[in-house]
């Protein structure tokens, strides 16, 4: 991929989701409920890189094969997350960390939260970049990098979709009511669903990064994945919101287990 066509992606990639964020924004002011939000942005980062992976920019010598193979993996990340989310919503319409935000920002909350959803909407263009850059790679052949790539997208897909099953199938147990998810993958990680979701962007990384100097732009999509979801709006409000709502369990919770990266023994 050409610089020139770098920058027409990045454009269009921010254009189209500053626009879907903002119809995420429109939702939550009319239903009242932040739940959605992320199901919007999921659904519209995926559709947006899938879109940027099937176009032919510029004179790129990207088989059609690459691109058709990127963008069914860019929509089989996102519908598989995006319904969990759907489904994770339609049970509790609203998210604690934005509601917790939105509480906090008072008579200021419409025009913070649609500015903060503006940030996503830049973020998600980075990570719809990096998707086309994977798939514009100039190469007619599979190459041992596109193998690795596949290897760890696969493994982080079925990974983050076992977290959340598992979870999923800890809260619907009467009996663990008022408790800490601590088996399997929660045993190892406190936020095994996180880490799997990061290396989704790793393995886009791998497969993207090639001798052409734009495709390292690529790298930029786990760095800011890994600090929105470690340092920003992942981690950082929802460990708040256990502390408040388990107090003392969470607590020794922490003291056992990793907070982003799994424990391996």
């Amino acid at each position: 991929m050409t610089i020139a066509s770098l920058a027409a992606s990045v454009a269009a990639a921010e254009l189209g989701l500053a626009a879907i964020m903002t119809g995420a924004w429109a939702t939550q002011r009319s239903s009242g409920q932040t739940g959605w939000i992320d199901a919007i942005w999921t659904f519209g980062v995926g559709a947006t890189g899938a879109a940027l992976a099937l176009a032919p920019l510029g004179a790129s010598a990207a088989s059609d094969w690459r691109r058709a193979a990127i963008a069914g993996a860019a929509a089989a990340w996102s519908a598989r997350l995006g319904l969990h989310i759907v489904a994770r919503t339609r049970e509790a319409p609203d998210d604690p960390r934005y509601r917790k935000l939105i509480e906090s920002w008072r008579a200021a909350a419409p025009i913070r939260l649609f500015l903060f959803l503006q940030t996503q909407a830049l973020v998600g263009a980075a990570l719809a970049v990096a998707i086309a850059l994977a798939a514009q790679v100039p190469s007619p052949s599979w190459r041992a990098q596109d193998l690795a790539g596949l290897a760890i997208f696969v493994g982080a897909l079925a990974g983050e979709a076992c977290a959340d099953g598992q979870l999923a199938r800890f809260r619907a147990n009467p009996a663990n009511r008022g408790r800490i998810c601590d088996v399997g993958l929660w045993r190892r990680s406190r936020h095994p669903n996180y880490f799997f979701e990061w290396l989704v962007w790793v393995a886009f990384a791998v497969v993207a990064v090639n001798g052409d100097g734009a495709s390292w732009a690529a790298l930029l999509a786990p760095l800011l994945m890994y600090a929105t979801l470690r340092y920003a709006s992942g981690v950082p409000p929802l460990e708040d919101h256990m502390k408040r709502t388990r107090g003392e369990a969470f607590a020794a919770y922490q003291a056992r287990t990793p907070i982003f990266f799994p424990r391996l023994f």
